[in-house]
């Protein structure tokens, strides 16, 4: 079952778009597992539906699928527009809880995401490891962000004039970080990771970038990082683009190993 349409949310003030993917036929005795799948940086609440094989092979593991919609926010509080983080990471589940018969153990809750989407995925995770027990980040960008805010700092007028994509970043960045690009320890996936490191209750992370992915080197870097921290990450690459013959794929994999180790 596929369903469309918008909730109105309060921590937003405005009504979003989501989708939500169910098995075909609910049982009302069983409390579903639940994925929260996120979109990339030009994607919407549909993308997954749309472009990956996600209702050929999601049907298996007795999990509902919600696809929340976002814009170009890197699922961030953003200085200068919507509070996005809250809104995924607290009022979405809410009312998810409120709609479908699922599951409320961490073990049972799953955040997975593409690109900016495996950004946020990971973001959550690390950020709510007593929410979410496991994390699939495909091909995520923004893996140092304080690192690339610096260089934004530094060099970000004229990495803009290269490109109109490049400007547009610039701009959600602006918007999301503020008008000085601050640093964000809340939203940086290195720093997060440490943090969640420390504690008793850690996500299985399980992550994946393609060989010829534009994103591969920061990938490998992360997870050379997080290697060196008490996570249960796993990290995997093979040959594939920033695409969505990719991120079908990688879903899958991710999918499976949630299985694997729950």
């Amino acid at each position: 079952m596929i369903l469309h349409g918008s909730v109105l949310s309060k921590v937003l003030g405005t009504a979003t778009g989501i989708t939500v993917f169910t098995p075909d036929e609910l049982c009302e005795k069983t409390n579903y597992k639940v994925v929260y799948l996120l979109h990339g940086l030009h994607g919407n609440n549909r993308t997954w539906v749309n472009n990956t094989m996600l209702t050929q092979f999601g049907g298996k593991y007795d999990a509902i699928f919600v696809m929340p919609e976002v814009g170009r926010s890197f699922y961030c509080d953003m200085k200068h527009g919507y509070n996005y983080k809250m809104y995924v990471g607290e009022e979405l589940p809410e009312i998810v809880q409120n709609v479908f018969k699922i599951s409320s153990k961490r073990e049972d809750t799953a955040v997975m995401g593409c690109s900016m989407g495996g950004y946020g995925a990971l973001k959550l995770a690390l950020s709510k490891p007593g929410q979410y027990g496991f994390c699939g980040a495909i091909s995520s960008a923004c893996l140092f962000l304080n690192e690339n805010l610096k260089g934004l700092r530094r060099e970000g007028a004229a990495w803009a004039a290269q490109s109109p994509s490049n400007a547009a970043l610039l701009r959600d960045m602006y918007a999301i970080f503020g008008d000085d690009l601050t640093d964000s320890d809340e939203n940086d996936p290195v720093i997060l990771a440490e943090e969640c490191a420390k504690l008793k209750k850690k996500p299985y992370i399980y992550a994946a970038c393609g060989k010829s992915d534009s994103l591969l080197d920061e990938n490998r870097r992360y997870n050379h990082k997080v290697q060196e921290l008490s996570l249960d990450y796993k990290f995997e690459e093979w040959e594939g683009g920033h695409d969505w013959m990719f991120f079908s794929d990688a879903l899958k994999r991710a999918l499976d190993v949630w299985q694997e180790v729950k």
